[in-house]
């Protein structure tokens, strides 16, 4: 009983299917916290007035645009709720993909150099943006469809639909969407610099001396550029690679010092209030979840 309420504990935040597909469309005067999910998401934006935060980036939307978020990339949408805001949002689980992929397809691609390029928006002409309304009608009726065989024919059109997409990112100038994107340079920087030196001091006071910013410059902008405060951003990015290296195995000992965390049991804390549990009943709820997902397939 008591594993089983461990598993519940973070089964919120985890995608149990291969995919999850929805067709929003709402005038409500929605506000997100900026979060990240432990799987990749598309967004295809269809109206609406609505500029997406991705990792210090502003994305202004226009209709049809595409938006890859990879897996523990921080993000929140900034809506206006006096326009109908439509969208497509289809959460992909990292392993349905993994699972398909071969030595010449990674499948993940589209959502790996979005991440590593800094580039997450994706904007198509007309003849494109057919070809995908096209598949996501079918993948919809697919998702809906209770009929023999439905489960695996909405699986593989999800595998077109993600195999498509992998084409025209990688056929698409990002250059061209340059003037729908705002972000602050140095506060790029800085969060190339955070992530690639998570176990290093970040204090405050050392970035903006190494970046020769104002600290008070740096917090103020910061906050606007991400939707977190300088101290929040670094604690959830380390929280988010320990909790990476633990679910490959690593030891709680080790993890810890790899993540930047100087004391045992403040990181322990930490960790238990952002998952739920603390590390080793995690991984160990974890592996029960993700059992019983495979068990699923057989």
């Amino acid at each position: 009983m008591k594993e089983e309420k461990d598993i519940l504990k973070i089964k919120r935040g985890y995608l149990k299917r291969d995919f999850e597909f929805f067709h929003l469309k709402d005038m409500k005067d929605l506000k997100f916290e900026s979060h990240y999910h432990d799987f990749n998401k598309i967004i295809v934006f269809i109206s609406g007035n609505v500029t997406y935060l991705i990792e210090g980036k502003a994305y202004r939307l226009k209709p049809w645009d595409i938006l890859f978020v990879s897996s523990h990339e921080v993000h929140k949408p900034i809506i206006d709720s006096m326009e109908v805001y439509e969208r497509i949002i289809i959460w992909v689980n990292p392993v349905f993909l993994t699972k398909h992929n071969t030595r010449e397809c990674n499948l993940l691609t589209c959502f790996e150099l979005a991440s590593s390029q800094k580039h997450n928006l994706m904007r198509l002409d007309q003849k494109k943006i057919g070809n995908i309304k096209t598949t996501l009608v079918k993948l919809n009726d697919a998702c809906k469809s209770k009929e023999f065989g439905s489960g695996i024919l909405k699986n593989s059109i999800l595998l077109q639909l993600i195999i498509f997409l992998n084409r025209l990112f990688l056929g698409t100038e990002n250059t061209e969407n340059q003037s729908d994107v705002e972000y602050d340079k140095s506060i790029e920087d800085i969060l190339s610099y955070i992530n690639d030196n998570l176990n290093e001091d970040l204090s405050i006071d050392y970035i903006s001396s190494k970046f020769f910013v104002s600290k008070y410059y740096l917090m103020h902008k910061f906050k606007n550029q991400t939707g977190y405060t300088i101290h929040n951003y670094i604690l959830q990015k380390r929280l988010i690679k320990a909790n990476t290296l633990i679910k490959k195995g690593e030891a709680v000992s080790e993890v810890y010092l790899k993540c930047g965390f100087g004391d045992y049991s403040n990181f322990i804390r930490a960790f238990k209030k952002m998952f739920g549990l603390p590390p080793k009943k995690y991984y160990k709820a974890l592996i029960e979840l993700e059992n019983s997902y495979y068990d699923d397939k057989h």
